[in-house]
């Protein structure tokens, strides 16, 4: 796995590199979104989809844990895991066709469910801090060597 460090400025780039992500990602892949509320998780995950074709509005599930969206180039399969108490919770879902299924998934606080993710899950780490301005993004993206060559390259 590789690591490659964004800084983002405002809620436009963090949709644009989000959308990048979306342009390259894959069949089966599992992007893991971790960040503290307010770091603009949604934002990243609408960009994601746009980068998938999909053109229809994309919000976090919170209250339904998974929200597919099937009209772009792939499926997205986007989870918040936040209200999740128990891993367990997952198998009632039917995790398994979605991380091994035909789409792409996106996990919100994937820690609350880290012994179900695969090893090749990716990990996209958003961070901000106020003293570098209100908008102001550090995001960490670790992710598979080819995939890292294939961000940096587009």
């Amino acid at each position: 796995m590789k690591t490659l460090q964004f800084i983002t400025q405002n809620p436009k780039e963090t949709y644009e590199l989000g959308q990048k992500l979306g342009q390259l990602a894959n069949k089966g892949e599992i992007y893991c979104l971790e960040g503290d509320l307010g770091t603009g998780k949604t934002v990243f995950t609408q960009g994601f989809a746009k980068g998938l074709g999909i053109e229809e509005p994309v919000n976090s599930p919170t209250f339904t844990i998974v929200q597919v969206y099937e009209e772009g180039r792939l499926p997205l399969y986007h989870f918040d895991v936040y209200r999740i108490g128990d891993p367990e919770e997952m198998y009632e879902l039917g995790y398994e066709d979605y991380f091994f299924g035909e789409g792409v998934c996106l996990i919100e606080w994937p820690s609350l469910i880290e012994e179900l993710l695969p090893k090749e899950a990716f990990f996209i780490h958003i961070e901000k801090d106020l003293e570098k301005g209100f908008d102001y993004r550090k995001i960490e993206v670790i992710i598979g060597e080819e995939k890292a060559n294939e961000i940096v390259s587009h």
